[in-house]
């Protein structure tokens, strides 16, 4: 097959061009709104360039790893923030293609106490949550056997992160607030990524919602905490409130997803949050 990536400088996109080195089964184009390396320029907020990329280089299944995933900027810009998460995905299922569409968290209210399942009610407090949620619903309509991952708490060694972050200001100071009334479940894009090969290389093609992260559950405090240790940093970390924070826009005080689903369908264990943190911080420290 001949696979479209887009968002292929983020994160995700990123960890999928490493990890199609390991599956050269098929051919894989790169684009993004920004050339780089082998790197397709592509703007999926234009529905005719979206038509005529996949046209020209007969694509037969795309993976959207591309976002607006700046949470406190898109209440300020949601109508940016909607050709981004909705509008560029519904150009993106009118092709016709199959679809692997990488969704969030946010989508659910944040006020559960159980890990969120997939038909589990959607109810965003956010202006990315309620972009994303459209997203899903628009790729829904257009292309019914598409595949929509939702993830949490993603962090890799590209770009900018939760885990660099703390990286970064634990060496530099002596002493940080990092808040413990949120929980939920950090999620290292490598295994994400290696989820959609996961979903590409399915003898069975499983359209539907499902949920990915690492397994396990902690607080950013205890993230934060993990990410020192393991990075060998002495930094005093204080657990705070949310409130204490003062967040621009509301986060989730408990975001975790039951990812039965994904399992039980593709016949897979999911490694556990710190397993996989250990990777990342070696690569972050070579």
């Amino acid at each position: 097959m001949k696979i479209l990536i887009t968002g292929s400088n983020g994160q995700l996109g990123n960890e999928m061009r490493t990890l199609s080195k390991q599956h050269p089964k098929h051919t894989y184009l790169f684009t993004d709104i920004v050339e780089s390396g082998d790197t397709h320029i592509l703007d999926i907020t234009d529905r005719e360039a979206v038509m005529a990329f996949v046209r020209e280089h007969s694509i037969d299944l795309i993976v959207n790893c591309a976002a607006y995933t700046n949470v406190d900027r898109a209440e300020k810009d949601e109508p940016t923030a909607r050709l981004i998460n909705a509008l560029a995905v519904q150009n993106l299922a009118l092709t016709g293609k199959k679809i692997i569409h990488i969704s969030t968290d946010y989508v659910f209210s944040g006020d559960e106490h159980v890990p969120c399942r997939e038909d589990d009610p959607v109810a965003p407090r956010t202006a990315y949550g309620r972009t994303k949620l459209e997203g899903e619903q628009l790729l829904s309509e257009s292309c019914p056997d598409a595949v929509i991952l939702r993830t949490a708490w993603l962090y890799s060694p590209y770009g900018n992160n939760f885990v660099k972050t703390m990286i970064r200001l634990g060496k530099e100071r002596d002493s940080i607030g990092v808040v413990f009334d949120q929980i939920g479940t950090p999620t290292y894009a490598a295994d994400l990524a290696w989820a959609i090969f996961t979903v590409i290389e399915a003898e069975e093609w499983h359209p539907g919602i499902y949920h990915f992260t690492n397994e396990g559950v902690c607080s950013w405090y205890d993230f934060t905490i993990e990410i020192h240790r393991r990075s060998g940093i002495r930094c005093a970390v204080r657990p705070i409130l949310s409130a204490e924070y003062q967040y621009k826009t509301p986060r989730p005080h408990y975001s975790v997803l039951d990812k039965s689903k994904f399992k039980k369908t593709f016949g897979v264990e999911i490694p556990y949050w710190t397993e996989a943190l250990e990777r990342c911080v070696k690569l972050l420290n070579c």
